[in-house]
């Protein structure tokens, strides 16, 4: 089975602040809504804070999650509207026929490899001067190369983008970019620290575009197995959750 659950955070709250200013926190928050820990199944998750008012957290599980944490810590708790919704996903996947069309949006971390970074950090100047070494992930930063990096990606996920009298069926719909900090992966462990490392922390930098349009579906099974398992880098910071929703017009640019 897989799962979309929709919860619904409240701004005002200290809890769904941290919650916004850290993917980090809110990656380790949707975790722990699933039983099973560790975690080892893919969960993909996304956050819209296009409302004032209130922010939306979507998240795609293969496990049934519970959200009571989430709810009681950052959202409305016994308020009416307040509650989680969780869905079974399978209704949406059968729907996945060829030439379906539907409303998109997707969050991205639109990247590259290079073996010629303009910047490189300390950790990439590490990688690249060692044997063999792959190149290294930087970002699209402007937007048309985002925009290009999705183009020429999509008919690779089982969908062809709808065209209008103007182009493409797409529009990128916002940017940003993240600077946040991460705890760094254990490497030693001392007899003082145990096995939590020295809890040395490394900052991240993820620059995202989100992307609203319409598309087609050409490879149903290629297209399912997009949408379970995400695309592209920075999943575990609410990227590469495809959205689908019915499509109202070929014109139409709004999905999620």
């Amino acid at each position: 089975m897989t799962y979309l659950s929709r919860i619904w955070l409240n701004p005002l709250r200290t809890s769904a602040q941290a919650l916004l200013r850290s993917p980090e926190r809110t990656h380790a928050a949707v975790l722990g809504g699933l039983a099973v820990q560790p975690v080892t199944e893919r969960v993909l998750w996304r956050l819209e804070t296009r409302q004032a008012h209130r922010a939306e957290l979507l998240v795609l599980t293969q496990s049934r999650p519970s959200w009571a944490h989430l709810v009681e810590q950052a959202g409305w708790p016994a308020a009416d509207g307040g509650e989680a919704m969780i869905r079974d996903y399978q209704p949406l996947l059968d729907r996945l026929q060829h030439g379906r069309e539907f409303a998109f949006r997707l969050r991205a971390n639109p990247v590259t490899a290079t073996r010629q970074p303009t910047n490189p950090s300390v950790a990439q100047k590490e990688h690249l001067a060692g044997p063999r070494p792959r190149g290294v992930r930087v970002p699209h930063r402007t937007a048309a190369h985002q925009l290009a990096w999705l183009t020429s990606r999509v008919d690779r996920w089982g969908f062809t983008l709808l065209h209008t009298d103007t182009g493409p069926a797409v529009a990128l719909t916002a940017r940003e970019r993240l600077t946040f900090t991460k705890k760094a992966p254990d490497r030693t462990t001392t007899p003082h620290e145990g096995p939590g490392g020295d809890g040395r922390k490394r900052q991240v930098v993820l620059s995202t575009a989100t992307f609203d349009g319409a598309l087609r579906v050409t490879d149903p099974d290629l297209a399912r197995r997009t949408l379970l398992g995400g695309v592209g880098s920075g999943k575990a910071y609410g990227c590469g959750l495809l959205t689908l929703a019915p499509l109202t017009s070929p014109a139409t640019t709004g999905g999620g």
